[in-house]
């Protein structure tokens, strides 16, 4: 099973839009999911402070920015 990692902050709006796309695919497909806050400072922010929302799946940066649903959909299924 594959394991997806949203990489967020608070108050961010695309980050909202990639956790819903995220619960949506949920739905039909069987994988783990795990929200990371970033926060406003560390190491976790100064890794992904310009990109977030930033999803990793199975250890590997698979989108940044925003999330192409089917794409997201593909890469979960195989």
């Amino acid at each position: 099973m594959h394991e997806l990692v949203l990489y967020t902050r608070e108050g961010c709006s695309l980050c909202e839009k990639a956790k819903a796309a995220i619960l949506v695919l949920r739905r039909e497909l069987a994988f783990g999911f795990r929200e990371v806050d970033i926060g406003w400072s560390g190491d976790l922010y100064e890794d992904h402070k310009h990109d977030i929302p930033v999803i990793e799946i199975d250890g590997k940066r698979a989108f940044k920015h925003r999330v192409d649903v089917l794409a997201l959909k593909e890469r979960l299924s195989s």
